[in-house]
């Protein structure tokens, strides 16, 4: 899984398209990062930017942010609606894929010393980064906005986690830190009374309400002091109102959803639809605003499947396919994956994986040096992977294996994420040789060029090693599930799963090939020391394991002949 973290900075400018885009652009001048949104606003005179990438490409993106934010904007004159305290106001990471809210704090905290001793500005530290209880709350931080910032100075209350003595007044001060992707999510109702939207909205929100004799015009209820008692709502991180939406002329509920590992959307779906039905009215179709991580839409396509009684071990594409169509995704707006989902973004199907198998095999036979035997072994360990999953569905539904069916799903939700990883090392394999081969080419006129080159071969080939050694080591994680299938599987398909163990060991066989014959062309003694002691490993252990695998696939051919 590629590592991808989403970086928001805010800065303190909405209405100079001048200045705004040209400190949102400067973000792509950084490899790797990508720009995914820039949301002006003239009222509050500040700007929303989106980017995404890896994470040390996006610390340096951030740093580019919020330095051409201090040439650009100067807060000494800066009028707006919206709290703020530095020409950059507040700078979160969030994970994406591969990493975790920690390692984005972590990014928070190296972002915020380069940016306090580089460009003596004040950081503080937030959310997840932040180093004072009190600070986790962006609203403490930002209390008495820029204007309090001379105030704190010589306050030991105050001192910024970095930076110098005194601010600067240009600039004013950073808040950076860590924090859960954020989802804007609507769900539209066949209504336009909004005060029954409200109802369920504040029903649903984490704050609740004031509890009433009966709802929603009832007596407030109160507390012997007098204050209104308050009904808690039904989900934690849910910030929710309601309003009517003049085009479509029907009420719809807005809500944040700040923490969706603890409240999916398809969750808070499920309880407006019901919260509707039960006052006569019905969900037409919902929406997400921005961007969504791909987890939240498997996640949701996994639970209307299940619903259904299917399995969820299915391709992603079809995940996502049974998300859009439950949660009405295509009633309010089109949506499209690949600009909707942040990892689409990121997401290239490699020049092999999107050929036909009759262009595939064509390449392959032609003159060129790749594709070869280190892409064909990634395919035979794609197959494998395949199986598997297929011997998982043909199992799952049928009453004669029901005591298996739910290992049998997670059989298949696992395999077709082994199918995945191998299809993406069909292209990686011949990737990382193309780089060998780039590097050949580089000029050798002078000794300096012939060191360079020197050393870029070198580096080359330790990454075409290690390309084919991973699609080997990743063998061990595909025959438990092969030999999973040949256990509790379907008995009518025990050929498919012997032929997956002879593929699996294939694709093990021909990755230890690659890996011996590229590191032929490695001079690095510990490289080759460790890759060889990787190899061998991984290889006994696959020849160790498919042989015991094959021999119980025997045995009930054995079984079936009696």
């Amino acid at each position: 899984m590629d590592k991808i973290v989403e970086c928001v900075p805010n800065i303190s400018d909405g209405v100079h398209p001048e200045v705004y885009n040209t400190i949102a652009k400067s973000c792509e001048k950084i490899p790797g990062v990508k720009l995914l949104d820039v949301d002006p606003g003239v009222a509050t005179n500040r700007t929303v930017i989106t980017f995404a990438g890896p994470p040390e490409a996006v610390v340096d993106a951030a740093f580019e942010i919020i330095k051409l934010s201090k040439e650009l904007i100067d807060m000494r004159s800066h009028k707006g609606e919206h709290p703020r305290m530095g020409a950059t106001d507040v700078c979160p990471f969030v994970p994406i894929s591969g990493v975790t809210l920690e390692e984005c704090a972590d990014l928070a905290r190296r972002l915020g010393r380069r940016v306090g001793e580089e460009l003596g500005i004040w950081v503080y530290l937030y959310e997840a980064a932040a180093t004072k209880t009190e600070w986790k709350s962006l609203s403490n931080i930002r209390k008495g906005e820029y204007e309090s910032l001379a105030a704190r100075e010589g306050d030991p209350a105050w001192r910024p986690d970095f930076g110098p003595e005194k601010f600067d007044p240009k600039f004013g001060g950073v808040v950076i830190g860590a924090r859960k992707f954020l989802v804007a999510y609507n769900i539209n109702i066949n209504s336009n009374n909004v005060k029954i939207a409200k109802d369920i909205a504040m029903n649903i929100r984490e704050t609740g309400r004031s509890k009433r004799a009966w709802y929603p015009d009832g007596e407030i209820l109160k507390n012997p002091d007098g204050t209104p008692i308050n009904e808690p709502g039904i989900f934690n991180h849910c910030k929710s109102t309601a309003w009517i939406i003049p085009e479509y002329n029907c009420a719809q509920i807005t809500m944040n959803l700040t923490d969706i590992d603890v409240t999916p959307v398809h969750k808070v779906f499920e309880e407006v639809d019901r919260q509707a039905r039960e006052r006569g009215m019905r969900v037409t179709g919902s929406e997400i605003v921005g961007l969504v991580p791909l987890q939240t839409l498997q996640e949701a396509g996994a639970f209307y499947l299940q619903k259904q009684g299917l399995s969820a071990a299915v391709p992603e594409e079809e995940l996502i396919l049974s998300a859009v169509r439950s949660l009405g995704l295509n009633d309010v707006a089109k949506f499209n994956p690949s600009e909707k989902i942040v990892e689409y973004k990121f997401k290239k199907n490699g020049p092999l994986v999107a050929m036909d198998l009759r262009k595939f095999a064509n390449t392959l036979a032609s003159n060129e040096p790749a594709p070869g035997g280190g892409s064909v072994a990634a395919l035979c360990g794609t197959l494998a992977a395949s199986l598997a999953t297929m011997v998982a569905n043909l199992t799952h539904g049928k009453y004669d294996y029901k005591e298996s069916w739910e290992k049998m799903e997670k059989l298949g939700i696992d395999g077709q994420k082994q199918k995945d990883w191998f299809l993406d090392a069909i292209d990686r394999d011949t990737a990382s040789f193309n780089v060998v081969m780039d590097a050949m080419k580089l000029p050798k006129k002078t000794k300096e060029q012939q060191a360079e080159r020197t050393r870029a071969i070198e580096v080359a080939n330790q990454g075409c090693t290690l390309v084919p050694l991973q699609v080997l080591e990743n063998c061990l994680k595909v025959l438990p599930l092969l030999d999973s299938a040949v256990e509790l599987g379907n008995r009518n398909c025990i050929s498919d799963v012997g032929v997956g163990l002879h593929c699996v060991r294939t694709c093990a066989e021909g990755a230890a090939l690659n890996v011996r014959i590229n590191l032929s062309s490695v001079t690095d003694a510990v490289f080759i020391k460790n890759s060889s002691e990787k190899m061998n490993f991984a290889l006994n252990k696959v020849r160790e394991q498919t042989a015991h695998s094959l021999q119980k696939v025997e045995a009930i051919f054995a079984s079936l002949k009696k």
